[in-house]
């Protein structure tokens, strides 16, 4: 008896003990929640993950100490040791992890994969990161720029002219939706979407086949933000306010920002909107920039929405619609530069003439379906969309006819698409899948002026491509690529009549032509292939060869006919090969890369300027890029973080045709850019507070020969270096709460962007931001 009471005594005292318990608490970091961080019990399958808030709860049955561990993508893990009876709320600070970089997924070969599966350069630009520029400007051009190496330099307006990638033209994206306008290239596509809503920025650099028409310099895809939130309702609440720390006067500008996100059941979903007013644009002698598209009292909105269902574990349905405005209201009419005496364009007051200038209006509606686990293990992607946008341009006086004529340019895209992902084989010593399907595009483009002239007429554009890509790792260490892609693509163009152009005095400079439409056909086969050797980490080297594919804005060639004909007009698309190797070094927490390319082109794209007309036209002469760029990042203490990254480009067009560069032409800044230097430094003094200095160098780059008129001719003008030091503050203030402070161009840098400097055109030749301020406040719920 005495034994059997001492079994119920023991029972009883593991009943009471083993008990059931919930854990609770937030994960974070310095600049706020983390969600989709796992939090688990060391040893077990007890795991659960946290919501956009960065809250948890996780059940617990135990009679005794337990260890508690979290990790996160691109974080340390944490562990704690848990006592029954202690607090049960935990909350964890976590802190970067320089040595996880490898573990981010981009879709480059159109589905996710590791960056260690890619043998050519990639630049991932994380939320985190778009949020810590977000403290300073909401400029994609900018935010880009400083964080993009190969990607030049903005210009802080609304137009991209010039912004080019590695010497080429980008195709952007939003989810692989297309935004870019290649049969008129407006050059306006990089600022179509509110960055607050962008979850990463991938851009891929040189030429692709796997993405189709356009990307013959590579891309920018902006991925947006889904809802990883658990519960119904949750949201984030910003405000900003803005102005100028030279000269505040009407400086002042304020953006306000209220997402919406949650789950229920099957369903997920993310409300946002957006809306900025800024104040005039100082510069460092706090005069008024230039109002020619400025930034400056700009109106800009944003609405997006995204729905997600997931009908069985391994499918999901998922509708996306976005609308994007941005719309420049000035008070200021232009006065312009003179490069002679280095005045600088500004403004005064007065009613400007013709509509605002901006996107008037850019629409993205977006269907999607995946499975996974089907046949065979093959995965499936199907997805629809829609686009259209519209973009105003600046009056031009006295160009069209002898009168003042404002241009927009107007695109509609419809697309569908299919792909499919097949393992082929999955042994020990190698693994291997291919991705193929297909891609079909309806592009109806246009350039007309706001009057209704013609001056662009409508191109209608069918573009079918097939494409496969194949994917090997032997060894688990030796990545083998190699891939295909057939651009089909028909552009019907109905007769019209171009405009007579006119110089200031009503002279014609190039005289009215009808021109007889017709269908412009292309079939172009499209091949990449990559290899990369994941073995040391110390050195792992890379290579690459693709190939890309533009209609090389049909439209300009279109707009200056001069024959009777459109099949006498040289528009000819370009092909683009590119070559790649470079190399990875990892060390503990430091990271270096370096890589070199070369790109190539039978046809070129190089805009010139032509002397006997005053206008520009386009050069078709082949040409040869090439360049090199570097990165760094190191992390020497836990709370201190260290990058770098230098970009050279150079290239040269073959005006005689012979297969030599050597005493040829420059290709001039509208597509080379000088060579960028750009640095940050992010330090944590306290758990609460991260810094970050961040630097944006420009070098000096002169190529060209001033004209009989003692200046240089539009486009080629001499760069000269320049400067920039931003600084930025994030202090959490309460567990959902984050204030923020951002100064741009901290020592007051007077300069001219490069854009200002080579451009060469009056109206154009206005300086940078001067010092500016940026207080912003967070909340989420």
């Amino acid at each position: 008896m005495k034994a059997i009471f001492t079994l119920i005594c023991l029972l009883g005292f593991t009943v009471v003990y083993a008990q059931e318990i919930i854990i609770s608490g937030n994960v974070s970091d310095v600049s706020g929640p983390l969600a989709n961080c796992t939090i688990s019990i060391k040893d077990t399958k007890n795991t659960t993950v946290t919501d956009l808030s960065g809250n948890y709860k996780l059940k617990v049955h135990a009679s005794g100490d337990f260890t508690l561990k979290t990790s996160a993508t691109g974080y340390k893990q944490q562990e704690r040791i848990i006592s029954i009876g202690d607090k049960e709320e935990v909350n964890w600070l976590l802190e970067k992890d320089l040595r996880t970089l490898d573990e981010v997924v981009i879709s480059s070969s159109r589905r996710p994969e590791s960056l260690d599966n890619i043998p050519s350069s990639i630049t991932v630009v994380t939320q985190k990161t778009i949020e810590g520029n977000l403290a300073l400007s909401s400029d994609l051009t900018e935010i880009l720029a400083k964080e993009v190496p190969g990607l030049a330099p903005s210009a802080q307006t609304s137009s991209n002219v010039g912004q080019t990638l590695r010497g080429r033209s980008v195709l952007i994206m939003i989810d692989g939706v297309p935004q870019s306008t290649p049969l008129r290239n407006g050059e306006v596509d990089l600022r179509s979407i509110d960055p607050a809503v962008i979850e990463r920025v991938e851009v891929i650099k040189g030429a692709t086949a796997i993405y189709g028409n356009g990307a013959a310099g590579g891309l920018i895809n902006y991925i947006t933000k889904k809802s990883m939130e658990k519960k119904a309702i949750a949201g984030q609440t910003s405000v900003n306010l803005t102005g100028s720390l030279v000269n505040p006067k009407h400086s002042g500008g304020g953006r306000v920002s209220q997402q919406l996100y949650g789950q229920s059941g099957k369903w997920d979903y993310m409300a946002s909107g957006m809306y900025e007013q800024t104040g005039e644009f100082k510069d460092a002698e706090g005069d008024v920039l230039s109002p020619n598209y400025s930034l400056g009292e700009t109106d800009t909105y944003n609405a997006f929405t995204k729905v997600g269902f997931a009908p069985a574990a391994n499918q999901r349905i998922q509708l996306t619609y976005n609308l994007y405005s941005s719309l420049q209201n000035t008070n200021y009419t232009l006065v312009n530069g003179d490069f002679i005496t280095d005045q600088k364009a500004t403004g005064v007051l007065g009613k400007p003439t013709g509509e605002p200038t901006g996107a008037k209006y850019n629409h993205n509606i977006h269907f999607a379906y995946t499975a996974d686990s089907l046949i065979g293990r093959t995965s499936f992607i199907a997805d629809a969309y829609y686009e259209s946008r519209k973009d105003i341009f600046y009056v031009s006086l006295g160009r069209f006819d002898g009168g003042d004529g404002q241009s927009l340019t107007h695109s509609k895209k419809k697309g569908l698409r299919a792909l499919f992902n097949t393992p082929l084989v999955d042994t020990k010593k190698i693994t291997g899948s291919i991705t193929y399907g297909a891609d079909l595009l309806n592009d109806i483009t246009s350039q007309p002026l706001v009057d209704g002239r013609t001056w662009v007429p409508e191109m209608d554009m069918l573009n079918l491509a097939p494409f496969a890509q194949t994917d090997f790792t032997i060894w688990q260490s030796l990545v083998v690529k190699a891939g295909a892609r057939v651009e089909r693509v028909n552009i019907k163009v109905n007769d019209y009549t171009t405009l007579r152009i006119t110089d200031s005095q009503g002279n014609t400079l190039t005289p009215s032509f009808d021109v007889k439409g017709d269908n412009l056909s292309y079939t172009t086969p499209l091949f990449n292939a990559g290899i990369r050797f994941n073995k040391f980490a110390l050195f792992i080297p890379y290579a690459s060869f693709s190939q890309g594919f533009s209609v090389a804005d049909i439209g300009s060639a279109l707009r200056d006919a001069k024959v009777d004909h459109v099949n006498k007009i040289n528009t000819e698309a370009v092909k683009v090969n590119n070559y790649e190797v470079g190399f990875v070094s990892k060390y503990g927490l430091f990271r270096l890369e370096l890589t070199g390319f070369i790109s190539t082109s039978k046809l070129g794209t190089e805009v010139v300027f032509d002397n006997a007309t005053g206008l520009f036209n386009v050069s078709r002469s082949p040409e040869r890029i090439y360049g090199y760029e570097a990165l760094i990042n190191y992390n020497p203490f836990h709370n201190l973080e260290l990058s770098a990254s230098y970009s050279y480009t150079e290239g040269k067009r073959d005006l005689d045709n012979d297969g030599s560069f050597k005493e040829d032409a420059y290709l001039n800044g509208r597509r080379i850019a000088a060579p960028k230097f750009t640095g940050a430094v992010t330090y944590r003094p306290i758990d609460l507070l991260e810094l970050r200095l961040q630097y944006m160098g420009l070098g000096s780059r002169d190529r060209f020969e001033k004209n009989d008129k003692g200046i240089y001719n539009g486009n080629e003008g001499k760069v000269n270096a320049y400067n920039l030091i931003n600084l930025s503050g994030t202090y959490r203030l309460t567990g959902n709460a984050n204030l923020s402070l951002g100064i741009e161009n901290l020592f007051n840098e007077d300069y001219y962007p490069a854009r200002s400097q080579w451009f060469m055109i009056p109206s154009f030749y206005a300086k940078g931001k001067g010092r500016s301020v940026n207080l912003g406040l967070s909340i989420n719920f």
